[in-house]
């Protein structure tokens, strides 16, 4: 991952709501769920929650895919990992970590 990417990623988490998003789309897995149902889980308003999914989704971190009707949202268990990766590439110098 490059650095900008990173940048990117952990800018669209910083923010509360967003974060939010992003951990429970993490939680529904793969299969993701469809904006209606993020936007009742959290109780947020449908038109604040489309800012924060496009932001999360121009930093990469969610994708978007559309059945019938609905717009499903998934994690991008691929970014997220990347960025967990970015972020611990260089931990401990190479030596074991504490747990």
């Amino acid at each position: 991952m490059k650095t900008t990417n990173a940048v990117d990623a952990l800018s669209a988490l910083a923010h509360e709501q967003r974060l939010r998003v992003f951990r429970l789309l993490v939680k529904a897995g793969p299969a993701g769920l469809p904006a209606g149902r993020i936007s009742a889980k959290l109780r947020s308003a449908p038109s604040s929650l489309s800012f924060h999914l496009k932001e999360l989704d121009r930093a990469g971190l969610v994708t978007a895919r559309q059945e019938g009707r609905f717009v499903i949202y998934s994690a991008s268990f691929k970014a997220m990992d990347a960025l967990v990766a970015y972020l611990t590439e260089n931990c401990c110098e190479g030596s074991t970590c504490a747990s």
